[in-house]
């Protein structure tokens, strides 16, 4: 395969590469690609330097699949010219989420919905990426009605500046007045704004929670409702997930769909201390699903615990899976063209 990574030099890129080489994905040629000021640096894969190149030559090379992490805008301008020449993209922005006619894809949930002619490809975002893979097996088996869902994120899904402001603070720099992606010190805080807020009062991030996970479990009438939180955490998203089903369920019959679920593993032993936790989860790729139990306040009420790496399986993993299936299954590297 000749793959490129868009958006090389980013802090989802890094994983990103980490991600190929650990998945063994078979690449004859990379083409680590990036904005102007980063054309010419280099990156190091598998023991070997490869040259950061601009995406009009990645284009030119015409790669059996370009891996995006580079940001809407430039998602939305260079992905059509890729997908032009044949090029699949898996693109990690909220650029095509919810583009109609684009599919929006976690492998163990929906990727079966592939076909050839599929040349660009939404990676959800990391908060509805883990939710969705621990609710799938559930709405098919009782029926979703209504979620209520809390997130506590860190603050690395905001990138290397959101990093570079988070270490600042806790060496005790006064970031106040600095181009700070944050409006408010994350160190040692809670800050209950992820992305800009929107007319209805929701953040962007609140609402990508509401509109993604009804697009990828099939089912517009689920009632959903969420916050979301940034918190001083180095890796791993955490989500308090209530759950209103359709029909009955019992605890165990949960447990038990949930631990045969790929890519899922039930820690939720509380008599033992034992649940998910973004410190064990940070450089894994599995979804965390803990503490399970009734919701006693309402019928059918369930509570979850969803923990995962939001750079992994929030971002670099999931993408990397999604060319992994399409490669098994003869979806790219083969003579495809756009339209």
């Amino acid at each position: 395969m000749k793959v490129a990574v868009v958006g090389a030099t980013g802090l989802v890129g890094g994983v990103m590469f980490q991600v190929l080489k650990e998945h063994k994905f078979p690449i004859t040629e990379l083409l680590p690609v990036a904005s102007a000021r980063s054309v010419g640096k280099t990156i190091t894969y598998e023991g070997k330097d490869y040259k950061v190149i601009g995406l009009e030559d990645a284009v030119a090379a015409r790669p059996d699949v370009a891996i995006f992490s580079a940001g809407g805008s430039t998602s939305l301008e260079w992905a059509p010219k890729f997908a032009e020449v044949g090029c699949v993209v898996v693109d990690n922005s909220s650029a095509w989420r919810m583009d109609p006619t684009k599919k929006l894809v976690v492998p163990e949930v929906n990727a079966k919905e592939l076909q050839s002619d599929d040349l660009i490809i939404a990676n959800p975002n990391c908060s509805t990426i883990q939710m969705v893979l621990a609710l799938a097996p559930l709405h098919e088996a009782f029926g979703i009605k209504r979620l209520v869902i809390s997130t506590y994120q860190s603050f690395t899904g905001t990138g290397v500046p959101a990093v570079n402001q988070y270490e600042a603070e806790k060496q005790g720099q006064d970031t106040e007045g600095t181009d700070r992606p944050y409006h408010y010190p994350i160190f040692e805080n809670c800050i209950p704004h992820c992305d800009v807020f929107l007319d209805n009062d929701y953040t962007k991030e609140e609402m990508k929670l509401v509109h993604e996970t009804r697009k990828i479990l099939g089912d517009p009438s689920i009632a959903i409702t969420a916050t979301a939180v940034r918190v001083p955490v180095h890796g791993g998203h955490s989500e308090s997930v209530n759950v209103e089903f359709h029909r009955p369920f019992t605890v165990a019959k949960v447990r038990e769909l949930l631990a045969a679920t790929p890519g899922i593993v039930v820690q939720d032993d509380v008599k033992n201390n034992v649940y998910p936790m973004p410190l064990l989860a940070k450089h894994r790729d599995e979804v965390f699903v803990g503490r399970i139990r009734r919701d006693e306040s309402i019928e059918n009420g369930l509570n979850l615990w969803i923990v995962a790496d939001n750079l992994r399986k929030g971002a670099a993993t999931n993408a990397v899976q999604i060319a992994e299936y399409l490669l098994a299954n003869n979806l790219i590297g083969q003579e495809v063209t756009a339209g």
